[in-house]
């Protein structure tokens, strides 16, 4: 069984996951170098997501790219002088995350339906569609991103397995717990800024 289970995967779905999560154990201590892996893991991801025939996440993993090289060029040559403070999510920026959900998910469900050989284009769409807001919340850091990014994680684990990739289930379900870590760190955070 678990031979049948190795041979089943990929030398960029093995090193995309190995990459991922070593980006998400720097990242949780503040090392620059978690981009570096990210990017690495998300260009095999690239691979792994159009041969699986997920297209809507192919796109989230290019936006996750375009990102990660952003984000690492700003971290280690940005000039930022006051970082963003976590904060709430008031009732316009809801009204944003509602849009950017709907408004996705309709554009990539369109374009799954009518321009690929997608065979899951509505969860397909909804792991992109709230992963997007969620990233939205996140660069304004706020609170609730990890609460958008869990939704788009939970729906994630059961499409990765329905697709037989399995690390990438594994690497939603990791995604997942740290998001809950995440949400309470910065709860913790807001509420000693506010006291």
């Amino acid at each position: 069984m678990m031979k049948d289970f190795l041979n089943m995967l990929s030398w960029q779905e093995c090193l995309g996951f190995i990459f991922s999560v070593c980006q998400v154990v720097l990242a949780r201590y503040n090392n620059p170098k978690n981009y570096l892996f990210g990017i690495a893991g998300i260009i095999l991801s690239l691979f792994v997501m159009y041969n699986a025939k997920l297209y809507a996440e192919f796109t989230l993993s290019i936006y996750y790219l375009v990102m990660s090289i952003y984000g690492w060029l700003y971290w280690k040559f940005g000039k930022q002088k006051d970082e963003i403070e976590i904060s709430e999510t008031n009732s316009k920026e809801w009204k944003i995350v509602a849009a950017i959900v709907i408004i996705s998910f309709f554009i990539f469900y369109f374009a799954l339906t009518h321009f690929t050989d997608s065979d899951v284009p509505i969860w397909d769409s909804l792991v992109s569609a709230f992963a997007w807001a969620g990233m939205w919340l996140m660069a304004k850091r706020k609170l609730e991103n990890w609460i958008l990014l869990n939704i788009s994680n939970i729906i994630s684990i059961p499409l990765m397995v329905h697709k037989g990739l399995y690390l990438y289930a594994i690497l939603s379900f990791i995604l997942f717990s740290v998001a809950i870590s995440g949400y309470m760190n910065w709860r913790t955070i807001l509420k000693e800024k506010n006291a």
